[in-house]
């Protein structure tokens, strides 16, 4: 009979192994340096996802467990910061997802339990936005990015509808919400749309596509014409690299940073891959805080920051 081997022992053989830099073109020095610091912040969650800068502290979602943390710097471990987060009142509903924050500085939500977008309020209260298109509920509104006119796009595909809910919508939207609360379809041509950014001249939207056929990252006009592949991450996955395009936000030179197999896929504005922050695990999404310059992500059960040499889009 073989020895069984100490819980300690099997959880080291399967921790991932430490992040890394991997550069694949020059270019990349100019964005992150190769030994840049990784440092692990808070462990232990669900699935973190959706992590925006917010006032002073980055916050993001613990989907499954229906709550939005919160860390700056000094904290000893991320803070509960809304409970629930994707429901009004306390629920075994899955929570809030992609989160932003709009011109006033409130914080806007993809709420997977309630299935809508919805605002925070700052006393445990929500105002919902989007609730329905045409009559139907969405699915699950997912992540989203707010356009310098206030609009707000996002995507809905079902990966957060409610067990024992079915889906109205017969097609994974891309919507627009704009600032007098209509809202119009952009495009249903995308199955399993994701993360969401736009660009920095506000006309082209970015989309990370979870297919596990083939993840990758999208572009379209705003009004969902000339859709087109940036970049294919499908023969990275095929390669044995676990994860998919899941979250993305773009730098203040045009570069995207997507999560991507493996991690955080580094993309020029024309998609080129110039190299990747390696988490060696399913990765769900980042973004900027602090100056700038402080990229905090969101991979699996945890969650890491890291000094980057370019800006945020937006700092």
């Amino acid at each position: 009979m073989k020895a069984l081997l100490p819980l300690f022992v099997v959880a080291s053989v399967l921790a991932a192994p430490a992040p890394t830099i991997e550069k694949l073109d020059p270019a990349l020095d100019a964005l992150v340096a190769a030994d840049a610091k990784i440092e692990k912040v808070g462990t232990g969650y669900g699935w973190a996802e959706g992590p925006i800068w917010f006032k002073d502290r980055f916050v993001f979602s613990d989907v499954p467990k229906n709550i939005a943390y919160a860390w700056k710097r000094g904290d000893a471990e991320p803070a509960v910061f809304l409970k629930p987060s994707g429901t009004d009142e306390p629920s075994d509903l899955q929570g809030s997802n992609g989160l932003a924050v709009d011109a006033k500085g409130s914080l806007v939500l993809c709420q997977h339990g309630a299935r809508r977008v919805g605002q925070s309020l700052g006393d445990g209260k929500f105002k919902p936005l989007a609730t329905t298109f045409e009559g139907k509920k969405f699915n699950s509104p997912n992540d989203l990015a707010i356009a310098a006119d206030g609009s707000v796009y996002f995507t809905d595909p079902p990966y957060g509808l409610p067990k024992g809910q079915k889906a109205e919508q017969d097609f994974h939207g891309v919507y627009k919400l704009a600032v007098d609360g209509k809202v119009t379809l952009v495009s249903k041509a995308v199955k399993w749309p994701n993360g969401i950014a736009l660009s920095l001249d506000q006309k082209t939207i970015y989309l990370a596509v979870s297919d596990s056929a083939n993840t990758r990252v999208a572009a379209c006009d705003l009004d969902g014409g000339n859709l087109r592949d940036i970049f294919v991450a499908q023969p990275l996955k095929k390669a044995g690299r676990p994860g998919g395009c899941d979250g993305l936000k773009v730098d203040a030179e045009g570069n995207l940073w997507t999560t991507g197999p493996g991690g955080v896929l580094i993309l020029s504005p024309q998609g080129k891959h110039l190299g990747s922050i390696l988490f060696h695990q399913p990765t769900a999404n980042l973004a900027w805080g602090e100056d700038g310059k402080t990229l905090f992500v969101t991979s699996n059960h945890d969650v890491f920051v890291l000094r980057t040499k370019v800006k945020g889009a937006g700092f």
